[in-house]
């Protein structure tokens, strides 16, 4: 009986996190979004108030509305902000994916006592505070900054490069500050790799490529699917980089959720955008993750 209610209680404790720290704020951001904006404290009508009994609360109820999402459909500002933080999280997951898988498949291949050096230095930026990491890149890209100091010493510059408030800035912070979260889970796989089975491929007639391609990248496959949704998922909703390396002219969704947020002190329509936002990351990853369970169920 006991251990019946701990698996039970096991299996809970993971729900009710979910429920308290994700959806009861999305509830609540959702509530926001229904709203209409007001010069008030809070900044939107209606507000709720348990107090005024149950009546009260079902009459405002029915002055919520879907105005705000109509809003951001018709709006092509948030339109062209959503469609280029999509095209910058690909190309940045992407980019990040090109260097961070070498780095983790030299980090399996490397001998068994050198492995945990090199997962330390993945790790060690991680100690390091974010903020203070990317205040550094900017000192490294700017026009006088070290990168363009260090060509001009080598001469392969006459003057100095504008990297810095450029999309390529931009690219640089993504793929520095999420590269763990790339490396990490396909070093997890190819940790565990038999390499026998590339030898095997190969005494079958397998090229060198096509052993790598049919044997290593499958069995990384899982790895890499998990890196991708790793980067890409906070490269979309990004402020800080955008913000400190791309300039007042780069349109991404995180910018426009703070302007709207802080700026111009439109909650609904900022909650609208972030719920919009949260839909748009959360509902291909779910529908990922059950085409993948069937996968397996179907391979059992």
């Amino acid at each position: 009986m006991m251990k019946a209610v701990a698996r039970r209680l096991v299996i809970l404790i993971p729900y009710l996190w979910l429920l308290v720290f994700f959806l009861l704020p999305f509830l609540i951001v959702f509530r926001i979004s229904l709203s209409e904006p007001a010069i008030a404290m809070p900044p939107y009508l209606p507000v709720f108030d348990l107090e005024e009994g149950w009546r009260a609360i079902f009459d405002k109820l029915s002055q919520l509305t879907w105005g705000n999402f109509e809003f951001l459909l018709e709006d092509s500002l948030y339109i062209n902000a959503y469609l280029s933080s999509l095209r910058i999280a690909l190309l940045a997951t992407f980019l990040t994916l090109l260097v961070g898988f070498p780095l983790a498949y030299g980090m399996a291949r490397a001998p068994q006592g050198l492995r945990p050096v090199l997962l330390m230095l993945v790790i060690l930026p991680f100690w390091t505070s974010f903020l203070i990491r990317v205040y550094a890149w900017i000192g490294i890209l700017k026009p006088e900054g070290l990168l363009n100091q260090f060509l001009l010493a080598l001469g392969l510059i006459d003057r100095p490069l504008a990297i810095l408030n450029t999309e390529t800035a931009i690219f640089i912070g993504i793929v520095y500050s999420y590269l763990p979260f790339m490396v990490l889970p396909i070093y997890a796989n190819l940790e565990k790799l038999d390499y026998s089975l590339i030898e095997a491929a190969l005494d079958l007639g397998c090229t060198a490529f096509g052993a790598f391609w049919k044997v290593t990248a499958q069995l990384a496959l899982p790895g890499v699917l998990a890196g991708c949704l790793l980067v890409f998922i906070p490269a979309m909703g990004e402020f800080v980089i955008p913000d400190l390396l791309g300039g007042t002219r780069t349109l991404m969704i995180g910018k426009t959720l703070w302007t709207e947020f802080f700026n111009n002190r439109d909650w609904p329509v900022a909650a609208a955008v972030a719920t919009l936002l949260l839909l748009v990351l959360v509902v291909p990853i779910v529908l990922f993750q059950n085409a993948q369970a069937r996968a397996q169920r179907a391979a059992q």
